[in-house]
């Protein structure tokens, strides 16, 4: 039988050097822009992060630049960021080694999703990447867990595995897919009000070895 695993990105398959909130400010500062102009440029993408919103910041900002130019701009800033763990491209290389399908399922900005993983290569050691805003769908829709195992080429069935940090949508959508679910802890307890995972580790490692061991 097939085996698939479906994996979050943020903060799972990947950490960030340094908060959203500082990538947005070192952004501001090296155009040039006040702690005024910067504010309201972080507020404006807290609310919605696209190329759009930097066409309306440019007029009330005084940002220098096209739209287009701005957005390559933040997206590169956000990707450079992004920090993994060697060990972790590891277990996925393991994964696929012994025949399980990988596939990264994240909620997101396509482009800034598409960014983090370019910087830290990991379209190199998955099958199929799934990210929401191309998707038409975020978890915890069960909808965005079977175009993600489509895109894998495979079946969403009871014994697919979703592993991820987040207990409303990694944890919350596998129980409504009718997955299994493998929550990625960091050391935290459970306490969240959702259905528990079928299995808790610290680290994407770990739950590679914890899959693995599932033969």
């Amino acid at each position: 039988m097939p085996k698939l695993v479906l994996i979050d990105l943020d903060h799972t398959l990947i950490e960030r050097r340094i908060p959203v909130a500082a990538s947005t400010a070192e952004f501001c500062a090296a155009r040039g822009l006040g702690e005024d102009a910067a504010r309201r440029v972080a507020d404006a993408l807290k609310l919605r992060t696209c190329p759009q919103t930097f066409t309306a910041l440019r007029e009330s900002t005084g940002l220098p630049g096209s739209t287009d130019e701005l957005w390559a701009d933040y997206v590169a800033t956000l990707g450079a960021a992004a920090v993994h763990r060697p060990e972790t491209l590891t277990g996925l290389d393991r994964l696929r080694a012994a025949g399980w399908t990988v596939g990264i399922l994240s909620n997101g900005v396509t482009d800034v999703q598409r960014a983090k993983i370019d910087r830290v290569g990991l379209q190199h050691h998955v099958d199929a990447v799934c990210i929401s805003e191309e998707a038409g769908a975020r978890k915890p829709d069960p909808e965005i867990f079977r175009i993600a195992a489509a895109r894998c080429g495979l079946p969403l069935t009871p014994d697919t595995w979703m592993v991820g940090n987040n207990p409303a949508t990694d944890i919350t959508g596998a129980a409504a897919a009718g997955i299994r679910s493998l929550w990625i802890s960091a050391g935290r307890p459970w306490t969240a009000p959702h259905p528990a995972p079928d299995h808790r580790t610290d680290d994407v490692a770990a739950a590679a070895e914890h899959l693995l061991a599932l033969g």
